[in-house]
């Protein structure tokens, strides 16, 4: 069996240094609790950034997957098959538009969605040839592909990746006045975060996502809501925007929508907009192959029930009652977040969201830092409450030492 110590240099000897983990190596997992090589027990507090919303292994999820590597795992699209269309027609469904188009990562979603608000504003909209513009909000983050890092204000993702792909206004995240001033006639889209992860999350001012929906609709400019980390149960809802009652033009998708068994992800909206692609203008040899649209079938199907959006609102409103209680006592200076997702500032007197990170893996809990002060919770949506609090209990005990 190999050691923690062995297995970290192996990988840091023959892999690419693009990520820098926490000293602990994974073997099994189980709903929300993971064991490593040697055999210490660890809850998950991650959730694989909402890819793992339900949880580790989950039966329904497996039993799915196995039933179809028994079948065909892949035709690629040259062909049809007989999971594509019922999987494109519940998650439309699901999402209340008309039409799917399934790739297979987020960072794929977001690309795939770029060139739709492009080619829509061509044919569609009338927009010059060339002259498309997005507008994105500040702090973004929609993937690390060379495109979607040229419109970053992250400078680790960004910096040294150039040239950029021109085309997109950034503008600050929850100001509408400046997103306002920045719609001009050539504007295709504004592609946003309802709650942005990986910046912190940071939740936008109430109302401000009413206001996207209103301008953009009056300006005629897609809205385009990057679920891909809020999205399928995380905050309580199906979809963040549903927490201000906004539907947007297209929705992105990915993470939990492969349930943590294969990555999926995919580009939803009505007629009019997606029915702007023909045969040959984009595709993926993997897109929506007949394993993933099994799995992402069943999520779809589980999602239908309400049952994990219900879990993630009610113990969403404990953890950000008990995580607020931290608040104001010295070693928690913020909390953010909606649902089972939570973004908490770490006073520096206390360390730095790395080092509180580590302190909490040595006692059993595993969460990940941004931006230097912030830790991240976002727990599978199938952890049980009493996990839940001794999870918050090793965070107190962490933060009191």
């Amino acid at each position: 069996m190999s050691t923690t110590a062995d297995a970290i240099s192996s990988a840091e000897a023959h892999s690419a240094h693009n990520y820098h983990p926490l000293p602990v190596v994974v073997a099994t997992a189980e709903g929300a609790w993971m064991t490593d090589v040697e055999g210490r027990r660890y809850l998950d507090m991650l959730a694989g950034y909402s890819a793992l919303n339900f949880g580790h292994c989950n039966p329904r999820l497996l039993a799915a997957a196995r039933a179809q590597l028994d079948r065909v795992t892949l035709t690629s699209r040259a062909f049809h098959h007989d999971r594509f269309a019922d999987f494109c027609t519940e998650l439309a469904a699901l999402c209340g538009k008309d039409m799917v188009l399934p790739m297979n990562t987020g960072a794929e979603a977001v690309e795939t969605g770029v060139k739709t608000a492009r080619k829509w504003g061509y044919e569609v909209k009338g927009v010059p040839d060339g002259h498309a513009k997005i507008v994105v909000a500040a702090d973004n983050f929609h993937g690390r592909t060379t495109t979607i890092v040229s419109f970053s204000t992250d400078h680790e993702a960004r910096d040294h990746f150039g040239p950029y792909t021109p085309g997109f206004e950034i503008v600050p995240y929850g100001d509408l006045t400046a997103l306002a001033q920045a719609v001009t006639p050539n504007t295709v889209a504004v592609l946003l975060e309802p709650i942005q992860g990986e910046a912190g999350v940071l939740v936008p001012p109430a109302g401000y996502l009413r206001g996207v929906r209103e301008l953009t609709r009056e300006r005629n400019v897609l809205f385009m809501a990057d679920e891909i980390q809020s999205g399928l149960g995380r905050t309580g809802r199906t979809f963040a925007c549903e927490h201000e009652d906004v539907v947007p033009d297209v929705y992105l998708l990915g993470k939990a929508l492969g349930g943590g068994v294969v990555p999926v992800s995919a580009v939803v909206a009505d007629r009019d907009v997606l029915g702007v692609f023909k045969p040959g203008e984009h595709g993926s040899t993997f897109g929506g192959n007949p394993l993933a649209c099994a799995v992402g079938l069943e999520v779809v199907a589980m999602l239908r029930t309400g049952e994990y959006q219900q879990r993630a609102a009610e113990l969403g409103d404990h953890l950000h009652r008990e995580l607020n209680l931290l608040v104001g006592g010295g070693a928690v200076t913020a909390v953010r977040g909606r649902g089972l997702w939570a973004g908490v500032d770490i006073d520096p007197a206390h360390g730095t969201g790395r080092e509180v990170s580590q302190r909490l893996m040595e006692r059993g809990v595993l969460v990940k830092d941004t931006h230097g002060a912030t830790i991240r919770i976002a727990p599978p949506l199938v952890i049980g409450k009493e996990d839940l609090d001794w999870g918050l209990d090793q965070l107190r005990a962490v933060l009191a030492s």
